[in-house]
């Protein structure tokens, strides 16, 4: 969360390190000094992935106290509050009562997978294809184009959200009555911040744009732009109410005031922002054709392309970066899962084999049935070659994501900023610097989403002037530079695609 004193306290929900799920309250002062705790996943089936709500909002007060305590300041002195969070997992509660129905559903939650398949293999989807394939024939429409090849996934928030409607009594019937609520982490925790009151309205029940353009309940097209609404038309293809979606605001905004009774004086929450979308402002990639590369738990890549959305069919996505005011800037997104899960999986070889990375999906080949693997073994391999094939295969991917992105997008790449926990790692930084043959600037925080959210906030109240002053404030400790030319990987870049190829479809034997 983000504190602005001159301090600004910042609340990221994603990846810190190569960390899995975490809520991090962080106090960012001049020096942007910050300070975390992580808040750890539930498995309560297999292939569940939850978060306990309850022990989240208790951790999440302790430590902003904790963190203004350490800093040395009083919580009177903060002028100004905003969240980064995950933009996928999400809560239903009770709009009354505030009592949530279950716990959060996280990004990594596999309980719907057999929807994503029925869906994906529906007849609703193929006349959608069919219809945008005859419209893209005439209008040569890149949407149409997108749209046509378009599929549901797990990571999309649209078909777990259906999954609990459909499964769970309590949340139907809260819907019957008009008394659910939706929300990501964001919107859920502006609630309880706020004890769900503001002037002049029942309850506080808000989001941003940077967080519905990731919900996949709308296409970024003119018409969206011209409304910046929830779209009536996908939301009753797959039977969501629009009556359980929370009112979207610009990113930073004055979204109500933090109750006296948590922190002792009310606190304005004045951002609220998607993680990328944050790492992406914390960068400072203001300019069009700036590039975040995200190596956390998943990879994400990320391009500013300026005040339009552009289309993908190879699996970049458009998002809205930030609302302000009347300046919108749109991002195109592509990523790769299971980053820094690989990692730590390769950290626990010498100690324990009990666990595996999962499944990895990533643009392009976008195949959730794929299996981790590893090919070519021999007697004489180490657990020193296959930790040295996993940062390897990082590489790799981070080489085919940014040739997609060069592909399908077609901005000319002006600077390019890599953050998360995995960037820590050298051999990565300087393989992926020879692999796409650009400079790649690490900065001294690796948490660009606490310290996004926290400038977000600090330019709300006018701690900070405007986005130039950013960008003098900052800090970068080191910029990677091509030292070989990326031929001289081609071959193991090669054999590595043939067992990627391999790997694939393998959870589809059905």
């Amino acid at each position: 969360m983000c504190v602005c004193v001159p301090c600004v306290c910042s609340a990221h929900g994603n990846q810190k390190g190569v960390s899995t799920v975490e809520e991090q309250p962080v106090l960012l002062t001049a020096e942007s000094s910050l300070l975390f705790q992580l808040v750890e996943n539930v498995y309560p089936q297999p292939g569940w992935v939850e978060i306990d709500p309850d022990a989240l909002w208790v951790q999440f007060v302790t430590v902003i106290k904790d963190a203004v305590k350490a800093a040395g300041v009083q919580m009177s002195q903060i002028v100004g509050l905003g969240m980064s969070t995950q933009r996928a997992t999400f809560i239903t509660w009770n709009k009354k009562t505030g009592h949530h129905f279950h716990n959060f559903i996280s990004w990594q939650d596999l309980r719907a997978a057999e929807l994503v398949k029925s869906w994906n293999n529906s007849l609703v989807l193929k006349l959608l294809h069919g219809a945008c394939r005859v419209l893209h024939f005439f209008s040569r429409s890149k949407l149409m184009s997108t749209v046509s090849r378009f599929s549901f996934t797990t990571q999309h928030v649209t078909l777990r959200l259906v999954w609990i409607l459909q499964n769970l009594s309590e949340v139907q019937k809260a819907v019957e009555e008009d008394n659910c609520c939706f929300g990501t982490i964001d919107t859920w925790l502006l609630h309880k911040l706020t004890k769900g009151k503001e002037p002049h309205r029942p309850i506080l029940f808000l989001t941003d744009y940077s967080r519905q353009s990731c919900l996949f309940l709308h296409i970024l097209t003119p018409y969206f732009y011209a409304q910046m609404c929830w779209s009536k038309l996908m939301a009753s293809i797959v039977s969501i109410p629009l009556s359980i979606l929370p009112p979207v605001k610009d990113t930073s905004y004055n979204f109500g005031s933090v109750d006296e009774e948590i922190f002792g004086v009310p606190i304005p929450v004045v951002a609220l922002v998607g993680d990328q979308q944050s790492a992406m402002f914390g960068e400072c990639c203001f300019q069009t054709g700036d590039v975040k590369l995200t190596m956390g738990t998943g990879t994400f890549l990320d391009i500013n392309t300026g005040n339009s959305p552009q289309h993908s069919n190879g699996g970049f996505y458009p998002l809205i970066g930030w609302k302000i005011g009347q300046e919108v800037v749109c991002l195109a997104e592509g990523n790769a899962g299971d980053t820094g899960t690989a990692i730590i999986w390769a950290q626990k070889l010498g100690k324990s084999l009990q666990t595996k990375p999962t499944g990895w999906t990533w643009a392009p080949l976008n195949d959730p049935c794929a299996c981790a693997s590893f090919m070519g073994l021999k007697h004489s391999t180490s657990k020193y070659h296959l930790v040295r094939a996993i940062l390897e295969s990082i590489a790799f991917r981070n080489k085919q994501l940014y040739d997609m992105m060069q592909k399908e997008i077609r901005i000319p790449v002006t600077n390019i900023r890599a953050d998360g926990g995995v960037c820590n790692n050298g051999f990565v930084m300087q393989m992926t610097s020879d692999l796409i043959n650009e400079r790649i600037d690490r900065p001294a925080h690796f948490d660009m989403s606490c310290l996004g959210a926290a400038t977000l906030a600090g330019l709300a109240v006018g701690f900070w002037a405007d986005k130039e002053e950013l960008q003098r404030l900052r800090q970068s400790e080191m910029v990677f530079k091509p030292q070989k030319k990326w031929q001289e990987y081609e071959v193991n870049m090669e054999n590595w695609e043939k067992a990627v190829k391999r790997s694939m479809n393998w959870y589809n034997k059905t």
